[in-house]
Order: structure tokens, then C-alpha cells, then sequence
């Protein structure tokens, strides 16, 4: 029987065989495009492991590269998370303004209906203040001198007809206001006072006046002989002499002081 017949074992490798063997291990390992060169010599291994590091090299790149595209991707899906959500607030920031806007257009439109009403009630009483205006000034000179006086700083504030004026609409109409109350106060009033009258010798004297509200008025002396009857003229007060009621209007004039008891005293009445 021949030697390599005899034993059913196969033989194990030589020390010289065992090279090729993990030589052909290697062969399976790398890819197809290398595996010829494995086939080569023992001496071209050496040549072959630049090419392999280079493989290795690029699987690495390979596998870092899909690392990075696989966060990156995960970053983008945050910033386009991010985005979406900032659009969504702002699309809703919109809507409000546009609601917001479209209320604020119909308070401004009742507003505006509540400005032109009010500018057609302010027409209304400007047209009435003009008149009362008017009247006041009217009446000005027709006033006993005492409440004259008193009114003239009122008076000074009536505009001119038809002139302008920095007031406002509420400011005139406080001013004739105060023109009237004034007015109305001393024409429900008995007012005694003291004022220097020209007399009929061409003289003048310091006489005591009453006032019987703003239509009427009475002077007398001091010494009782001089006496006289003022009215509102259309230029202003009017004083004609009565010293034939004289006695009569020192009696009155006494009676207001309080000097003499309350009594009734007949006084002419001029009326115009």
C-alpha cells in the first residue's frame, strides 16, 4: 500500500507550508479586487498592506461620514422643528394683529361717529353762544357803574364779534355765565352806595346812590337839598336832577342804612 495511502489522517502541515496557509487566510478576507494579488509571491505582501490600510482608511471615513449625516440629519430635523414652531407663532401673531387691527378699525370708526356728533353739537352751541355773546355785550353799558366795575374783568374776556379768540367753547360760555349770575345777583338786590355826581350848578359832590337792581337808581346830598333819578340809556346811565323828592330819598336812604325804622316811601320811577 502506497505511504500516503496508510494512515486515514491527513497529514499535518510542514513549518514551511504554514506561511501560505495564513496567506490564504487573508486571501478570503479582502475584497475580490485584492485577492489576486494575495495569490502572489510571499514577497508581495509587503506591497499589498499599503492598499489595505487604505481600504481600512476609507471604511473608516466612510463610517464617520454616515455618523455625521446621521446627526446633521438630527440637527436639521431640530432647526426645521424650530422654524415650523417660529412660523406657527408668528402666522398666529399675524391673525391677532389683523383681529386686534380690525377692532381697532371699529372703535375708530364709532369714535369718528362720536367726534362728528359732537362737532355738530358743538356747532350748535357755538351758534348760541354767538347770540349770548352778543347780548353781553350789548348789555354792558347799560350796567350801573358799581357792577360795571365788578364785571369788568369778565368783560375783557368777550371776544369781539366775529374777531377770534384762543378760549375754548367751554371757556366762553363759563365767562358769559359769570357775566349773567353777576347781572342777575344785583338786579335782585337794593345796593347802596357812595359816588361822586356832577350837579345841575355845575359842581360836583359826593352823593349816596341806591340802586334798585339794574333799572333804577336814587342819589341824594348829604345835606338833603340835591337829589337825582338814574336809568340805562342805550349810550348808558342817565341822571336827571329830582330835588323835589329830595327829603323822600334821604328818608329811604336812611331807612337801608338802618338809621330809621322801616316805613313805605313813595319814589318816582322813570321808566324807558
Amino acid at each position: 500500500m502506497p505511504p500516503f495511502l496508510s494512515h486515514p489522517s491527513r497529514p499535518s502541515p510542514t513549518p514551511r507550508a504554514r506561511p501560505l496557509l495564513i496567506i490564504a487566510t487573508l486571501g478570503l478576507l479582502l475584497p475580490v479586487g485584492l485577492r489576486g494579488q494575495t495569490a502572489s509571491p510571499p514577497g508581495r505582501v509587503a506591497d499589498a498592506r499599503p492598499t489595505l490600510e487604505k481600504w481600512v482608511e476609507t471604511r473608516r471615513l466612510i463610517s464617520h461620514e454616515k455618523r455625521d449625516l446621521a446627526l446633521n440629519r438630527e440637527t436639521l430635523k431640530e432647526q426645521i422643528g424650530i422654524i415650523e414652531r417660529e412660523i406657527q407663532a408668528v402666522t398666529t401673531r399675524i391673525e391677532e394683529a389683523r383681529k386686534n387691527a380690525s377692532e381697532a378699525d371699529q372703535k375708530r370708526a364709532a369714535l369718528q361717529a362720536d367726534v362728528d356728533k359732537l362737532k355738530a353739537g358743538e356747532a350748535v352751541l357755538l351758534e348760541a353762544l354767538l347770540k349770548f355773546e352778543q347780548k353781553a355785550r350789548e348789555l354792558m353799558p347799560k350796567l350801573p357803574a358799581p357792577l360795571a366795575e365788578t364785571l369788568a374783568p369778565l368783560a375783557q374776556r368777550l371776544p369781539a364779534a366775529g374777531a377770534e379768540t384762543k378760549l375754548s367753547l367751554g371757556e366762553r360760555y363759563l365767562n358769559v355765565v359769570g357775566i349773567l349770575n353777576q347781572v342777575d345777583k344785583f338786579n335782585r338786590e337794593i345796593i347802596v352806595k357812595t359816588e361822586i355826581r356832577s350837579l345841575r350848578d355845575g359842581t360836583s359832590a359826593e352823593v349816596t346812590v341806591v340802586y334798585v337792581g339794574i333799572g333804577q337808581a336814587y342819589y341824594a346830598s348829604a345835606n338833603g337839598k340835591t337829589a337825582g333819578i338814574g336809568s340805562p340809556g342805550p349810550a348808558g346811565w342817565t341822571w336827571s336832577p329830582a330835588d323835589e323828592v329830595a327829603t323822600d330819598i334821604v328818608r329811604a336812604i336812611a331807612i337801608l342804612k338802618n338809621e330809621q325804622p322801616a316805613d313805605f316811601v313813595r319814589l318816582p320811577i322813570k321808566v324807558q
